[in-house]
């Protein structure tokens, strides 16, 4: 994020598109827009963007993009599909922009198939033709040769029931598959089951036939990847179909062309954790299953103004647990968010003013961290600026728990001062009871009573704290914080020497 002047916060923006000033010069009017078009319109006194189709003027948005006017202008006059996703795909960017909206883009004309995907699709009319007068088959052939991403499962999953239960079982082959790799949702007669499997994911989404209670169980059988979706039917009658198919059903795609989906959950307690920070408990509604795994985020949505606002944060435990005989137990109902509220923050305040009962949309969780990372080290060391503890807390309690190889487990903390600093007494308890486990705390606006260390993240205050056990052993150092911090604490490190492989950056 960038200094923004005053007046062009969020909300500011939220007023500016409320005003029924002209934001896309066009007075009203949507066109087509060629790619011709859209490469003439690539300076910041007139940028227009496409995403996903669609064609923005974001020319009276650049003072208040808060990554910056050099951002938007990276994909100024062309597609910027991909540069969006990979640095804010969660941004509902048609609610934020939608008084932008210039246009759709002008549908390119589809050429001729060429080469060899020409040569596969004359070989399968040949085979098919005079075999099987079946065009579904051939049609279905054909978008498996075009869209490749898309994989066609037909007996993915089957579904049984009893008298009273309707059980759905799909059969992953994967192993190792477990609770955290499985979503459901089951609410208002529509079922949701999304199984994630390295960067792709399948989905079971229908309006089921009849009526189910809330409860929905999930098991799964790890070794052989089966897993099931048990529903308690509301009536004991014979259901002729599971239900009616949603767009995304029966498919297996990248998890980031799925889509975020949301629930609502309900806050049940706010407490204080610092001056200016919060542990929000959130809990899931009945017919959800969800684990958020270790190192990822989830979004939450709020509507402001009328404006859909979304920001990412990082689920943390009630508490530091202290017995590392067994893991901990997940009760799979409570979210847990460590908040720091901003007197001037649009979305942290409308959090902040949310009272217990209330409800806030939450999505899938995200996130390119796996615990594979930790299982192979025998050094973790854990930088954190602020808030970016969150992502530690966690992994602290995973590393100290489940992986028997680390020797030890570092936490170097970052904050201003000392009330800032997240569960102090926790984490120096939990050095007192781990050997392994070591804190640091560094501030950069202490008091003179301050005795510990002092300053900003520096290359050499790393070079003083992040450090092999011994020369040769494998080290993983995760970095979380503002993005400055972050971006140059991963510099620091390279030029340190530890490799880019040795280094994970949490980012949203």
């Amino acid at each position: 994020q960038v200094p923004l002047k005053p007046g062009r916060s969020l909300m500011d923006w939220i007023r500016l598109t409320k005003s029924g000033k002209d934001l896309t010069g066009l007075k009203g009017r949507l066109i087509e827009v060629t790619e011709d078009e859209l490469s003439k319109h690539n300076k910041k006194e007139d940028c227009w963007i496409c995403i996903r189709g669609f064609v923005y003027n974001v020319t009276p948005y650049m003072e208040y993009h808060p990554g910056g006017e050099d951002e938007l202008m990276k994909a100024a006059g062309t597609d910027g599909t991909d540069l969006f996703d990979q640095v804010h795909r969660w941004v509902n960017y048609e609610s934020m922009l939608k008084e932008c909206l210039v246009g759709r883009m002008a549908a390119k004309p589809i050429a001729a198939p060429k080469g060899e995907v020409f040569l596969r699709m004359k070989y399968c009319l040949l085979y098919f033709i005079p075999k099987m007068h079946n065009y579904i088959v051939i049609l279905v052939v054909f978008l498996k040769i075009l869209t490749p991403d898309l994989v066609f499962k037909s007996s993915n999953y089957d579904w049984f029931q009893t008298d009273s239960l309707v059980t759905i079982v799909i059969y992953t082959k994967q192993k190792d598959m477990n609770a955290e790799l499985v979503i459901v949702d089951c609410q208002d007669k529509r079922l949701r089951g999304e199984i994630i499997m390295d960067d792709r994911s399948y989905l079971v989404e229908v309006g089921l036939d009849h009526a189910v209670s809330e409860d929905v169980a999930v098991n799964i059988a790890e070794k052989v990847g089966k897993v099931e979706i048990i529903l308690s039917k509301k009536d004991n009658i014979h259901w002729k179909m599971l239900g009616q198919p949603w767009e995304g059903h029966n498919t297996f795609i990248k998890c980031t062309d799925r889509g975020l989906f949301y629930r609502k959950c309900k806050l049940v307690s706010k407490t204080e954790v610092t001056h200016d920070t919060k542990l929000f408990c959130l809990m899931l509604p009945k017919g959800t299953h969800l684990r958020v795994p270790t190192g990822q985020h989830v979004y939450l949505k709020q509507i402001i103004a009328g404006t859909e606002v979304v920001k990412p944060y990082t689920p943390v435990l009630p508490f530091l647990p202290l017995d590392f005989q067994k893991p901990p137990l997940h009760d799979g109902v409570h979210i847990y968010l460590m908040i720091k509220i901003y007197s001037r923050g649009l979305f942290t305040q409308a959090l902040d003013h949310l009272q217990i009962g209330d409800y806030i949309f939450v999505s899938n969780p995200e996130g390119n961290f796996k615990k594979s990372q930790v299982q192979t080290s025998e050094d973790l060391l854990l930088l954190a600026g602020g808030t970016g503890f969150t992502p530690m807390v966690k992994l602290l309690n995973f590393a100290l728990t489940e992986v028997s190889c680390l020797r030890t487990v570092k936490l170097i903390f970052f904050n201003k001062t000392e009330d800032d600093i997240l569960w102090r007494n926790q984490l120096e308890q939990l050095a007192l009871k781990d050997e392994r486990f070591e804190v640091q705390f560094i501030l950069s606006q202490p008091t003179k009573d301050w005795v510990g260390k002092q300053g900003k993240i520096s290359s050499s205050l790393l070079s003083e704290f992040v450090k092999r056990s011994r020369r040769d052993s494998k080290v993983l150092i995760c970095i979380c914080g503002p993005a400055p911090f972050t971006e140059q604490g991963v510099q620091y490190l390279k030029d340190l020497g530890y490799s880019q492989e040795e280094i994970h950056a949490f980012t949203a």
